[in-house]
């Protein structure tokens, strides 16, 4: 991989361009507490041999990206959200948005496809509201609209996502982690054993940074619903989700792509909080015939 680290928005974001350098950018937002590495590489090359410019990057406080400052208690930002009070918090999803509108324009790209899974979902959901002209599409993938009245994940799949290892030692980490997305990977595509470890020591060894979670969660949680700005949004839009989804069901993917004018849905079955590289094609089929359209709508505009 080419990493390379620009100032973005005032902070240091680390990312990869894979290019092509002439071909129409699309800008990956990963999830949360996860680095640019959890994308599947049939992902990112099968759109980079449809002849998009791939880009994708580390979000604030994650991976090899600026780290922050600040513990909030989560509790706190909850309570504050319920009552309409706005949270003390070290950063919101907006100034996560703002990062990767800042590495665009660190690249000199004007505008881009804009695509992010679970709270890169709820990030280019925030870039759409933010920065419309900026965006020619946008994909959110097993994501949400903050909407308090949806159902909730799974008590067996938030205890896998808030529960922490034995140690911090890289080998407890690893199959803490392994553990963890055995419980909401996607039944019908589940990974091997070997491939699973792999990924989750590919992450670690990118960088283990739990503190940078707590923030990244608060961001999350104090940006309550984005309904009512969602139905703002003419950017053309496509959402993505599982049938089989334990930690955001599918209830978010449907109130986002009935929040956003026009918005197209698309529900897979099988699948579950992840990118199984078994459908991997039927991704990069479903993005790059979004964008195309999207490319084709505004030049007649």
């Amino acid at each position: 991989m080419n990493m390379q680290s620009v100032k973005a928005n005032g902070i240091a974001i680390n990312y990869e361009d894979r290019g092509p350098a002439d071909g129409t950018p699309i800008l990956f937002v990963n999830g949360y507490s996860s680095t640019m590495l959890s994308w599947p590489e049939e992902l990112m090359d099968g759109l980079r041999d449809k002849g998009f410019r791939v880009i994708r990057y580390d979000n604030r406080d994650v991976g090899k990206s600026e780290k922050l400052k600040g513990l909030p208690q989560i509790s706190d930002v909850a309570r504050a959200v319920r009552e309409g009070r706005e949270p003390a918090i070290p950063y919101r999803l907006a100034d996560m948005a703002a990062d990767g509108i800042g590495l665009l324009d660190a690249l000199g790209i004007g505008r881009a496809h804009i695509m992010g899974i679970s709270m890169g979902g709820m990030i280019v959901q925030r870039m759409a509201i933010h920065h419309p002209e900026r965006l020619l599409s946008v994909t959110s993938v097993m994501s949400t609209t903050g909407n308090p009245d949806l159902p909730k994940a799974s008590d067996e799949a938030m205890k896998a996502l808030q529960a922490q290892p034995s140690s911090e030692e890289r080998e407890d980490v690893i199959r803490h982690r392994m553990k963890g997305r055995r419980v909401y990977q996607s039944p019908a595509y589940p990974m091997t054993d070997e491939a699973l470890y792999e990924r989750c020591a590919r992450e670690f060894d990118h960088m283990y940074y739990p503190e940078g979670a707590i923030r990244q969660y608060a961001a999350i949680v104090g940006d309550g619903s984005r309904v009512d700005e969602l139905k703002q949004v003419s950017v053309p839009f496509l959402v993505i989700h599982g049938d089989a989804d334990p930690l955001v069901p599918p209830s978010g993917g449907e109130d986002t792509a009935k929040s956003v004018p026009g918005a197209k849905h698309v529900v897979i079955e099988g699948m579950g909080h992840d990118l199984p590289v078994e459908l991997c094609g039927q991704y990069v089929d479903l993005i790059a015939s979004h964008a195309r359209a999207a490319e084709r709508q505004q030049a007649a505009e």
